[in-house]
């Protein structure tokens, strides 16, 4: 039986120059999460935030699926779709580099 996909992300992970890329896409993971949350959440299809929203269907599909760059603007107008206000912060970074 082949590796799951944790215990081979677990492996990469160990590697400093996978990790920094890894890391530096976690924004965008957390994005994703975030609208595919929101959207459960408020029990609307894509189909249904793009009425509520003007932003085409195709673009939320490209934003959750990770091909998309959204606008803070265009986030705000997805957050207040789904019956949410978007939240932005700014964290200090971990001094743990294990």
């Amino acid at each position: 039986m082949g590796k799951s996909f944790r215990d081979t992300l677990d492996e990469l992970i160990k590697d400093p120059e996978f990790k920094a890329e890894y890391d530096a896409l976690e924004p965008e993971f957390q994005v994703i999460r975030a609208m595919l949350s929101g959207r459960e959440s408020a029990n609307i299809t894509q189909k249904e935030l793009a009425e509520k929203t003007g932003i085409a269907q195709a673009d939320i599909s490209r934003i959750e699926n990770g091909n998309g760059n959204p606008s803070i603007r265009t986030l705000q107008r997805l957050a207040n779709g789904m019956g949410m206000a978007l939240k932005i912060e700014f964290v200090p970074l971990s001094t743990n580099h294990s």
